[in-house]
């Protein structure tokens, strides 16, 4: 079965069962905003019925992945209000158990900084490679919010719990290098290596035994959909929680100024 819908937001291609999406063609920093969020949605869904689809690669747009969700848009978006089981959890639930339950394996393609929910999304593919320019990080409490979009759920199987709760309460961005030795990513390459890596991964995925490899995944995201379960409606929710407070509404007019942000814990 072969999809017809057209997406306003992602970049899609096909070629020898390698289906390629591009975050935000065109857009600033390919940040995400309530329209391209639906959009992913709709696309990891999508997928499951893609019998023609062997291995999908996701990217960015020029020199980066994403820096994460559109911080201007959400100010005054309704769709981030953050009322616990409002739109904002139902929204990212969906987004998240839409990725994990993708039948085909996933290529998380780093060509550049990946932030927030960007990193949520790519930590959440099977299979991570990243341009040795590029960053991680989940840095949602540099404007007072928790890290509730999928930090919670994936950053303690990927590394250490100590380690996961040192850089989700820091929210620093970790060089490609770096994650690389710390298991958060799998492989870095250069700028001359950096896109036959990821092309020749893709090419030997789907030549593989499409059933072998789809049902290899579907055992070993057990795990991680039982994690999903248990953690991601309640990091959702304390996330959404956070956005009523006087730090979050000072994190976020110090990142629009510009400025540190003062927080006062409250």
């Amino acid at each position: 079965m072969k999809s017809n819908r057209q997406y306003s937001s992602l970049g899609i291609s096909e070629s020898n069962g390698i289906l390629r999406c591009v975050l935000a063609p065109g857009h600033r920093l390919n940040l995400i905003d309530a329209a391209m969020h639906e959009e992913l949605e709709e696309f990891f869904a999508d997928l499951v019925h893609r019998e023609d689809v062997r291995v999908v690669v996701l990217t960015g747009a020029g020199n980066v992945f994403s820096s994460g969700g559109d911080l201007r848009s959400v100010a005054n978006d309704e769709y981030h209000k953050g009322l616990p089981g409002g739109a904002t959890t139902r929204a990212g639930l969906r987004m998240i158990r839409n990725l994990v339950s993708v039948p085909q394996p996933v290529i998380a393609a780093l060509n550049g900084d990946c932030c927030g929910l960007a990193a949520s999304i790519a930590l959440h593919c099977d299979i991570i490679v990243a341009h040795e320019r590029a960053r991680i990080g989940d840095p949602h409490v540099s404007v007072g919010a928790v890290a509730g979009d999928g930090g919670a759920v994936v950053w303690p199987l990927q590394v250490s719990l100590s380690r996961a709760k040192e850089y989700l309460m820091l929210g620093e961005l970790i060089p490609a290098r770096e994650a690389e030795r710390i298991g958060l990513i799998n492989h870095v390459y250069d700028d001359a290596t950096y896109d036959a890596a990821v092309e020749g991964l893709a090419t030997r995925l789907a030549s593989g035994a499409m059933y072998a490899i789809r049902w290899t995944k579907a055992a070993i995201n057990k795990v991680l959909i039982e994690r999903v379960n248990m953690v991601l409606d309640t990091s959702l929710a304390l996330e959404g929680l956070s956005f009523t407070t006087q730090d979050y509404k000072e994190g976020m007019s110090a990142f629009l100024e510009k400025r540190q942000p003062m927080f006062k814990g409250r």
